[in-house]
């Protein structure tokens, strides 16, 4: 299996070489870590603590990851903590995240790769965060002695549908998985109707709502309010997590509505890196002065009335601290088809009057609770997003409301790290003397 695993990733490769080549050559990306990935040189642990691999793919499973670090900290300080991300970003993240703990790019899913890279980090637990189902990264680890869980677990419709269709060929993969800590109760169905054993398998809710800041005069969002030079009277739509073609429509709701609340601040946060150049060229050629938080060095002066600066978030990380700015906020991925939606949580913990467009596959059961609870509005379209803005800001009791709900909502989820942490607690049968038999191994 692994030899033909091997075939089909080598193919791959090589099928998407050109556009790879392409990307490292046009954008830099892909340029460094190939040590890491290709030849799995993570590395080196040294000590025979319990340590826990948490694999991470990027920014969102990165950023977390933190209450399950600060949990272990405080209940277990003896353990080693090692953080794997795929992309650049999510390790350019995990570094400033996480500075006093070993983070590395995880080595690409080939048996060589893998064998070397777990020899090397010889983790108690890898645990693999919401859903990496890598065949010959789970092999290695169990080959290893390790256990191998999935946190935060999470299995949308379709991403069922497609492992369903895989059932046979991952029956082993899924044999290996010791535990599973599920987000919700129909994740954890999904999970046991792929084949992982029932009693393998724990709703422990998401660690999401855990990391979820809820007071908007927390240190970070307060710096960036006297950065933007925001003051006391200013409304602020934030839009974050912007796709292509979204930022379009954010503006034009924008400026219908600034025509009647001359107050009002737009900050716009895309969420792919390479498009920040782009969306700022779009927002200069709608007759807007764009300030990107990345040329910010001293506070903006206070803004003109007649036509305030639209704030571009250009750097990574902050969206978190942003949305505790945001009187309304948009979230985006999901106005088009095709992406599934991205966090609203955040902007929902900050009481912020939440909008989203139809398309939140990705986050389907979470829509469906804040909707229930009145706790945010779903829009149909661009026009839609425009009347959702100026009926907030012109009923702000009723957003406000909207906002408490949401907040409400987030507040009553707490707990989910400390039931994961429990759990690879009991994962955890660590021995001195199995340990430094696997230690013999790392080269």
């Amino acid at each position: 299996m692994a030899v033909l695993l091997n075939l089909i990733y080598a193919l791959v490769a090589l099928l998407y070489s050109p556009i790879l080549v392409y990307r490292c050559v046009k954008t830099g990306r892909y340029r460094e870590g190939w040590g890491e990935k290709l030849w799995g040189r993570a590395p080196l642990r040294i000590g025979d603590e319990p340590c826990i691999w948490f694999h991470a793919v990027s920014v969102g499973e990165v950023l977390l990851l933190r209450p399950l670090v600060r949990a272990i900290a405080r209940r277990r300080p003896n353990w080693q903590i090692m953080i794997s991300t795929t992309t650049s970003s999510g390790l350019a993240i995990a570094r400033r995240t996480y500075p006093d703990l070993v983070t590395f790019y995880a080595p690409l899913d080939f048996s060589w790769s893998t064998r070397r890279a777990l020899a090397r980090v010889r983790p108690t637990v890898l645990a693999l965060v919401e859903l990496e189902l890598w065949p010959n990264l789970i092999r290695a680890a169990k080959q290893s002695g390790a256990k191998v869980a999935i946190v935060n677990a999470r299995l949308s419709s379709r991403s069922f549908r497609g492992y369903r269709n895989l059932r046979g060929p991952l029956k082993k993969t899924l044999s290996r998985i010791d535990f599973v800590a599920a987000q919700n109760a129909e994740y954890a169905k999904r999970f046991v109707e792929l084949g992982i054993l029932s009693d393998r398998v724990t709703v422990t809710g998401s660690v999401k709502f855990d990391g979820l800041e809820s007071d908007r005069d927390n240190v970070r969002t307060n710096e960036l309010r006297r950065l933007l030079g925001l003051a006391g009277t200013d409304l602020v739509f934030v839009a974050g997590s912007t796709m292509e073609g979204e930022e379009g429509a954010v503006l034009a709701a924008y400026a219908k509505a600034r025509a009647q609340h001359s107050n009002l601040r737009l900050i716009v946060a895309p969420r792919h890196p390479e498009r920040w150049d782009a969306v700022a060229r779009e927002l200069e050629r709608a007759g807007e002065t764009v300030v990107r938080r990345s040329t910010l060095t001293h506070p903006l002066q206070a803004a003109p009335r007649d036509r305030p600066p639209v704030v571009l978030f250009d750097t990574l990380g902050e969206l978190a601290a942003v949305w505790g700015l945001a009187d309304v906020a948009f979230v985006g991925g999901s106005l088009k088809p095709g992406r599934g939606g991205q966090n609203m949580m955040e902007p929902a913990a900050y009481g912020a009057a939440v909008m989203f467009g139809p398309h939140t596959t990705n986050f389907r059961e979470t829509v469906e609770q804040l909707l229930e609870r009145g706790a945010a509005r779903r829009v149909a379209d661009a026009d839609g997003l425009a009347r959702g803005l100026l009926d907030d800001l012109d009923d702000p009791e009723t957003a406000a409301a909207r906002g408490v709900a949401g907040r409400d909502f987030v507040l009553a989820q707490h707990g989910a790290a400390g039931r994961t942490v429990a759990a690879l607690d009991r994962l955890v049968e660590y021995t001195p003397r199995a340990a430094g038999a696997r230690q013999g191994s790392a080269e």
